[in-house]
């Protein structure tokens, strides 16, 4: 397979949610529409020794006009790497560091599929109890039952809210509060989008639900579980969910976020201009993307995710599980990516991995590894564009450079 369309794939496969959703997508009409790219897995395929040059060259030239710094972190039992480069601060010009902290984004979704799972581990929660028994009167009801499964794996059809499209209005906004009960009453104002089960359409809709659910059932707030079910446990000491403040506590870097000429409050960054994107409302995505962590805390959640040390093994299976459906989208036959709480991606030479990318404006971050854990990843890039291109380029370099040498 030829480099560009690995990216392809690779992009299709990570691609995260927005900070806020914008207007529901579209019912999809099919039409002249290519066949699906699929990569076939090879079973007997291995990653690679790990190609620090490659890795080196992945997070080359920073700052530039796609992002200002960038942390990796390789692993596994097939050899190690860390990097950094860039800049920690325009303003200043203080070098990047590995050992800081940054939004995780959409990484978040993993733990909130890890506490419900948990939760079902300990029968509080079915994967075929409906949304509508543990959350009565959350959704409408016209609305179909909606199992707990497919909350997880995106497969509800629930709908996403009406809010504006623009970064302009997310600017404006960047320190308003959202009770979860807010976003998801302002989603359900819509028609769902197609029979629960049927389609696969990835939206922060079905983890703020996931979210309260873990609520209702624990007595407890989504921070408190997740806290002690799976940071404590699992050691990340560096790692926080933030609430409602918009601050990063600790070491970290600026994230800053490409804006046409004329906008308020930017400053000049090489042709262009940026602003600083670092304080930010944490409500806005909740139990979606507000983690706040760091490169060595997610690689511990990785090695004991996959090694069965947070969700017991026999409720882990619908974390590496593609449902068989189709995706939501104009085409509407693209198969289905994602797994509860993650995708698997199927790489170059037939490599299987599993993981999930986060942005928030000026932060794209994300976590990998083959199921075995014969190589790990996790990144952190202080993006420019990410929100506005969908992905930065600069990520599936670094998972390419990482997995396939």
């Amino acid at each position: 397979m030829k480099l560009s369309a690995a990216c392809l794939a690779l992009a299709t496969l990570v691609a995260a949610a927005p900070a806020y959703a914008a207007t529901p997508t579209p019912a999809p009409t099919p039409s002249a529409c290519p066949p699906p790219a699929v990569i076939q897995p090879d079973p007997d395929a291995t990653v690679p020794p790990v190609n620090a040059a490659a890795l080196r060259q992945s997070i080359a030239g920073l700052p530039a006009a796609d992002a200002t710094a960038a942390i990796v972190r390789v692993g596994g039992t097939k050899g190690s790497w860390a990097g950094v480069t860039g800049v920690a601060d325009l303003a200043t010009g203080r070098k990047a560091s590995q050992h800081v902290r940054f939004r995780a984004g959409s990484v978040t979704k993993m733990f909130t599929t890890s506490v419900v799972l948990q939760l079902v581990a300990e029968g509080k929660i079915s994967l075929n109890g409906t949304v509508q028994e543990y959350l009565p009167g959350l959704l409408p009801d016209s609305y179909p039952d909606v199992r707990v499964g497919q909350l997880l794996n995106h497969t509800s059809g629930l709908p996403s809210p009406d809010l504006p499209d623009t970064f302009d209005w997310v600017y404006r906004t960047r320190f308003k509060t959202w009770t979860p009960e807010e976003y998801v009453a302002l989603a359900v104002r819509n028609p769902i989008e197609f029979a629960p089960g049927t389609r696969q359409h990835y939206l922060n809709t079905n983890t703020f639900v996931a979210g309260l659910l873990i609520e209702k059932v624990t007595g407890r707030s989504y921070e408190h579980e997740v806290t002690s079910r799976i940071l404590r446990p699992v050691g990340m000491r560096d790692s926080y969910l933030p609430g409602a403040s918009p601050r990063i506590r600790g070491p970290h870097h600026k994230g800053y976020q490409s804006v046409p000429a004329g906008f308020d409050d930017a400053v000049p960054y090489g042709t262009g201009q940026v602003v600083d994107m670092t304080e930010t409302s944490a409500t806005s995505t909740w139990a979606s993307g507000d983690l706040i962590s760091t490169t060595a805390d997610l690689e511990k959640f990785v090695r004991a995710l996959f090694s069965g040390k947070v969700v017991p093994p026999a409720q882990l299976e619908p974390m590496f599980t593609v449902p068989d459906v189709t995706m939501y989208d104009k085409c509407g036959n693209q198969p289905a990516v994602y797994t509860s709480g993650m995708a698997k991606m199927v790489l170059p030479g037939g490599i299987v991995a599993y993981g999930k990318t986060g942005a928030r404006y000026g932060y794209a971050a994300g976590v990998g590894a083959t199921r075995d854990l014969s190589r790990t990843l996790v990144y952190s890039v202080n993006s420019t564009d990410a929100k506005a291109s969908g992905q930065n380029q600069r990520t599936i370099r670094i998972a390419l450079a990482a997995f396939t040498g």
